[in-house]
């Protein structure tokens, strides 16, 4: 099944098919499907989905998953160096 260029694989459509899905297989699908992006391109692919989905279905786990990854994905945070390792800062 192919998709377009914020859902290539169609796996963010199909989930919102799946009737009973829950979060836990939500984030399974989300996580197959961020790995299928470049990175740089998901906070779009992200914001492109919710309103594809979203509004039709405020209240369906898919929806969620994709508000918290929009969310993560605007809220970099520092990783790595002295103070990651150190847990400063």
């Amino acid at each position: 099944m192919k998709g377009d260029t914020h859902d290539p694989k169609a796996l963010i459509r199909e989930a919102y098919r799946i009737e009973g899905i829950g979060t836990a297989e939500c984030r399974t699908i989300f996580l197959d499907w961020a790995l299928s992006l470049e990175t740089a391109r998901v906070p779009e692919a992200l914001q492109a989905l919710l309103a594809r989905h979203g509004a039709a279905a405020p209240d369906h786990p898919m929806t969620q998953v994709l508000r918290e990854g929009l969310d993560s994905a605007a809220a970099p945070t520092r990783r790595g160096g002295r103070k990651g390792r150190l847990g400063e800062g």
